[in-house]
């Protein structure tokens, strides 16, 4: 089974959400998703003031297998892409929870971060894919 940390909240799409401090949230591909794409050879990461509702595509990686969009699992505003994605997209590969991050929203009022999974209903989810 892949890593599913128990602190992130998750979407069907396979993306996860860190809530931050500071309330902004930090967005980024599950390891599941990862081993399924194999090893990622492009990112194109939405800019800084781009705006999306819950389920928008939100960007795209490609790896030597496919191309899969990326959907913004809340609504919000981007406040920052992974700039170390354009020339090292594979840190999703190595650390999908870490340096591997995508994009930092500032969630809009009605974002829909509670409709998210738990780590425990994102396994069942997946299990149940497979």
């Amino acid at each position: 089974m892949s890593e599913v940390p128990e602190d992130l909240k998750y979407a069907k799409t396979h993306e996860w959400v860190r809530v931050e401090e500071d309330g902004t949230v930090t967005v980024g591909i599950t390891d599941h998703a990862q081993e399924k794409l194999g090893d990622l050879v492009f990112a194109e990461l939405p800019n800084e003031g781009d705006q999306f509702n819950a389920e928008d595509i939100s960007g795209v990686l490609e790896s030597v297998k496919a191309a899969s969009d990326v959907y913004s699992p809340i609504a919000g505003d981007v406040i920052e892409s992974n700039t170390a994605l354009a020339d090292e997209p594979g840190l999703v590969n190595r650390s999908p929870y870490g340096d591997g991050w995508l994009f930092k929203l500032k969630p809009a009022k009605d974002s829909g971060l509670e409709s998210l999974s738990t780590a425990e209903q994102y396994r069942e989810f997946v299990a149940k894919e497979e």
